[in-house]
C-alpha cells in the first residue's frame, strides 16, 4: 500500500464580503476579501499564495 505524503487540506474557507469593512490579514495587516466580523485566521489574497506556495508539495 502507497501512502500519499501530499494532500490537499479541505479547511473550509471563510465567506466572502459583500462590502467594508474587510477583516486584516494576520501576517501584512492589508485588507481581505473577508467579512471583520469573522473570527479566526484571515489571510489577504498575497499572503493566501504565498503560504500556499509554501506549503505545497514539491515532491
Amino acid at each position: 500500500m502507497s501512502e500519499d505524503y501530499c494532500t490537499t487540506r479541505d479547511a473550509p474557507k471563510p465567506p466572502e464580503a459583500d462590502g467594508p469593512p474587510y477583516a486584516e490579514c494576520v501576517l501584512c495587516r492589508e485588507p481581505t476579501e473577508y467579512p471583520e466580523s469573522y473570527k479566526g485566521i484571515t489571510l489577504c489574497p498575497v499572503c493566501e499564495w504565498q503560504e500556499a506556495q509554501r506549503t505545497a508539495c514539491s515532491g
